[in-house]
């Protein structure tokens, strides 16, 4: 049985060390900072098994444009408790702690390729996003990371709004599809974009972009088609947001390599604009 609990003390801070390095093997935040963070706004959850520490979050207080938000700025899980949804589960317990505290907006960034944390960030959470972050962090050198430009999704969860707290899924009638895929002679899926080249009008109900089910796994096989996917995605992206589009699902396919962001109208959603 996983338990949740808020963490405050610096001897907890030092198992959110431990387990900061087990997950990614960098160097941790000092407790310090951790400590520092809590005490003004922030938050640190831990997911107990037991009395072992198997996953956490990490947010601390932001403003941007003249608004406070919680930045979500770490979540992390033993790879052995994964797909048990602790990830949901510390996310709902950051969102209830959030909104205590006066929060109406969380915020976080994630990698747009990888297609299990859209799910959750998305699909589950039901959080959108708008705002594309090239290299948001450089070069990074870790195994989810190395390889590939740093490029980000920021995700806004709007934690008091109804579209969150009331969410109710629209079908939408036929997406277009803005780019197809292909198993090249390696069978590796590459991305083709020209259709999507081609349009000089964006004024669709929705539309799907499609992206690899598991990016880590396409990095194995062929690094340059993963850096091309992250190139054709990005461009394909940021021009969705730059016409008003927000990504707000992740739909799986059975059986492919294959996943796909539907993005509709910004104006077409009930939270803040």
């Amino acid at each position: 049985m996983i338990t949740y609990k808020v963490l405050t003390t610096n001897e907890e801070m030092e198992l959110v060390q431990q387990l900061e390095h087990a997950v990614w093997g960098t160097s941790p935040i000092p407790t310090h900072q951790t400590l520092t963070a809590v005490k003004h706004g922030g938050t640190v959850i831990g997911a107990f098994d037991g009395d072992k520490i198997v996953g956490f979050s990490y947010g601390f207080a932001g403003f941007e444009n003249g608004k406070v938000s919680l930045c979500s700025h770490m979540l992390g899980i033993l790879p052995e408790y994964r797909e048990l949804g602790i990830g949901a589960e510390l996310k709902q317990q950051q969102k209830q702690l959030a909104v205590k505290i006066g929060y109406e907006r969380m915020t976080w960034t994630y990698d747009p390729l990888q297609t299990r944390n859209a799910y959750l960030n998305l699909t589950k959470l039901h959080g959108v996003c708008d705002t594309y972050i090239e290299d948001c962090y450089g070069k990074m050198d870790d195994g989810l990371n190395k390889g590939l430009p740093s490029d980000r999704f920021q995700i806004d969860w709007w934690i008091t709004s109804d579209y969150v707290n009331q969410f109710v899924k629209k079908e939408y009638d036929k997406p277009t599809v803005l780019a197809s895929w292909a198993y090249n002679d390696q069978n590796v899926p590459y991305c083709d974009d020209e259709y999507f080249r081609k349009i000089t009008n964006f004024d669709k109900e929705a539309y799907l972009i499609p992206v690899p089910a598991d990016i880590n796994h396409l990095k194995e096989q062929d690094l340059n088609v993963a850096i091309d996917w992250r190139m054709k995605t990005r461009n394909i992206f940021k021009t969705l947001f730059r016409n008003g589009y927000t990504a707000i699902e992740l739909v799986k396919t059975q059986d492919k390599p294959i996943h796909y962001y539907l993005l509709v109208p910004k104006t077409k959603l009930n939270i803040p604009q």
